[in-house]
């Protein structure tokens, strides 16, 4: 191995990391309280969610229960996936899409509010709103 590959994180710690990340922000949760729950330093959260430090398995487990999602959500749409077998029609488009759009500011203003309407009602007629306002910012 050279100098170079040792100091390039792997690209699954990476995509792992910023899935953590994303979760994370999901949630609203800072990288010290999600430290604190797992016994670590907010810093070797953000070496994992940079893709430099590799997460374990035992603690990607314990990560995953703390954000209250399956294992299998760090490892979506992961690189050099797409040889590993046959996917669901435009599952890729539509998951980066998501992924991509909750990474945004606004992404993740809108989420945490909408999450905290119990309503069904309410959240349906808040989707219905928006198709409306996009439909009509695209004449």
């Amino acid at each position: 191995m050279t100098e170079d590959n040792k100091k390039k994180p792997n690209p699954i710690d990476v995509h792992v990391g910023s899935r953590i990340r994303l979760r994370r922000n999901m949630l609203g949760m800072s990288q010290e309280k999600l430290g604190e729950k797992l016994g670590i330093t907010f810093q070797q959260i953000q070496k994992y969610e940079k893709g430099t430090n590799r997460v374990g398995a035992s603690r990607l487990q314990a990560i995953a229960s703390i954000l209250g999602v399956p294992v299998a959500f760090f490892f979506e749409d992961a690189p050099g996936q797409e040889a590993s077998g046959p996917r669901g029609l435009s599952e890729d488009s539509s998951t980066a899409f998501a992924v991509e759009f909750c990474s945004t500011t606004e992404g993740l203003q809108l989420n945490r509010a909408f999450v905290k309407i119990s309503d069904p009602k309410v959240r349906r007629r808040i989707v219905d709103l928006v198709k409306t306002l996009s439909e009509e910012e695209g004449d």
